[in-house]
């Protein structure tokens, strides 16, 4: 058997949509499906991520059980410095001192590099680069 990633629905408030609407279209995701409070996106590869208001009032933690966090994979260093600069201009803080490399995810000649951040639904993201130096 072989499996790829299909798609993730992640359940948010309803005044937050617009967040995460401008943030996966700045990073390169199209718009698949979208009607009242819930809309999809999807990326080249055929991935998609559904977003809509969650049916109970709860808060994420991303440190309890469940997702840590969601990673979005790009093609150079310097595109996870375009993504710090969008996070800083719409005043969304880095987090855990990043951007910045992670030599303990790397492999020789490599480099894990990264931002991480989280939504206005205490949601954790990254978007990373791992690749040569």
């Amino acid at each position: 058997m072989k499996s790829n990633l299909s798609h993730l629905q992640i359940n948010v408030r309803p005044e937050n949509l617009g967040f995460y609407k401008e943030l996966l279209t700045f990073l390169g995701w199209q718009v698949l499906f979208e009607e009242g409070e819930f809309f999809g996106m999807g990326c080249e590869q055929g991935s998609s991520l559904w977003f809509g208001a969650g049916l109970k009032d709860l808060d994420n933690d991303y440190d309890g059980r469940g997702m840590n966090h969601l990673a979005f994979a790009v093609d150079c260093k310097g595109e996870v410095d375009e993504a710090a600069a969008y996070l800083k201009k719409h005043n969304i803080p880095a987090l855990f001192e990043t951007p910045r490399h992670r030599p303990e995810f790397s492999s020789p000649g490599n480099t894990y590099y990264q931002v991480m951040f989280e939504s206005p639904d205490k949601i954790l993201f990254e978007v990373v680069y791992i690749g040569t130096k």
